[in-house]
């Protein structure tokens, strides 16, 4: 049996879809020696989802249990929830956060506006696997926040267990349909894909900066956490340094 490091640097907390199977395994992978990922599920996609109003009473709950484990940051890890209700709702589930915990909060929606602005891009093609009114709420979330979508495609994948299924590859072949030489980014959207696998060689066929959004709040975790370690393989986010709004 492999004995447990005992040396922890930081620890940050993961409040998940329950049908997710991605964020953990990407969160382990990718993070540096000494740096410990927690996890909390919630129901709360497909036919679990619900109005925001009954959502946050969970999320102050499962954000609890996480600082019980000692972790900060305590992360928000739903892609589509975290924007669903445009910035006026992605701060409502920070400020629960941190009112349930005391904690430093983020949400997919918040890492991923930190990402853009430490990799100063203002124009981003926007790539999903979701149906399109969930693909477009987060194109309104975007705008809102001041981004400009320079193009978009979404992929109306079966759910989360073709989500999670579907290899990297496909997020490949998915680039080369959006490629656009006007993007400053790409963002491949979704807790639950395996884009964040291929970063490095969606980043050599585009040209351009690729975000995910497991990749986002790994990195933005560490940043929040002290922790400046560069993460190659998390293409040229891994080794950016967070810079203020």
């Amino acid at each position: 049996m492999t004995a447990v490091s005992q040396s922890v640097r930081a620890r940050f907390g993961l409040i998940i879809p329950s049908s997710n199977r991605l964020a953990e395994p990407h969160a382990w992978a990718y993070a540096p020696e000494g740096v410990v990922p927690h996890t909390t599920r919630l129901r709360m996609t497909g036919p679990h989802a619900m109005p925001q109003e009954q959502l946050l009473p969970k999320v102050e709950a499962a954000a609890a249990m996480l600082s019980d484990a000692q972790c900060d940051p305590i992360v928000f890890h739903c892609t589509a929830n975290s924007m669903a209700d445009g910035l006026a709702g992605e701060t409502r589930i920070t400020q629960a956060i941190a009112k349930a915990t005391g904690r430093q909060a983020v949400t997919t929606a918040s890492a991923t506006m930190a990402a853009l602005n430490a990799l100063q891009a203002r124009r981003i093609v926007l790539v999903s696997p979701y149906t399109r009114k969930p693909h477009e709420h987060e194109i309104e979330f975007m705008e809102e926040a001041g981004i400009e979508i320079v193009g978009e495609k979404n992929f109306e994948l079966a759910g989360s267990d073709a989500y999670c299924s579907t290899p990297g590859p496909f997020w490949l072949e998915a680039a080369a349909q959006v490629k656009n030489e006007s993007a400053d980014a790409y963002f491949f959207s979704c807790a639950n894909i395996r884009a964040t696998e291929v970063i490095p060689e969606l980043e050599a066929l585009l040209g351009r900066p690729v975000i995910t959004s497991n990749q986002v709040i790994i990195w933005q975790s560490l940043r929040l956490a002290g922790i400046g370690d560069a993460v190659p393989a998390l293409g040229r986010l891994g080794i950016a340094e967070a810079k203020s709004a």
